[in-house]
């Protein structure tokens, strides 16, 4: 089924690999900086919105910087796991 994400963005949740939230990592983290550089320079960074991130939502084709906090994605994608 379906995860709304933020802003219009809409994904799969079976493609969901990993949320992060963001509100947990430093921002003078160099790791998650340098994931986020290396994903910019692909082209496969998605900023859901211009609303304050709050996670880091993971599929397996791209990354989206969200302003959905991670409890609340983790609630909708176990309820769409429940109504499919």
């Amino acid at each position: 089924m379906f995860v709304h994400i933020g802003g219009e963005y809409t994904i799969l949740s079976k493609s969901v690999i990993a949320l992060i939230n963001l509100e947990t990592v430093p921002a003078s983290s160099s790791d998650m900086n340098a994931f986020l550089k290396r994903k910019e320079d692909e082209n496969i960074l998605e900023y859901v919105s211009e609303e304050i991130p709050r996670s880091l939502v993971i599929t397996d084709d791209r990354a989206y910087v969200s302003p959905i906090s991670v409890s609340t994605l983790c609630k909708r994608i176990r309820s769409e796991d429940f109504t499919s």
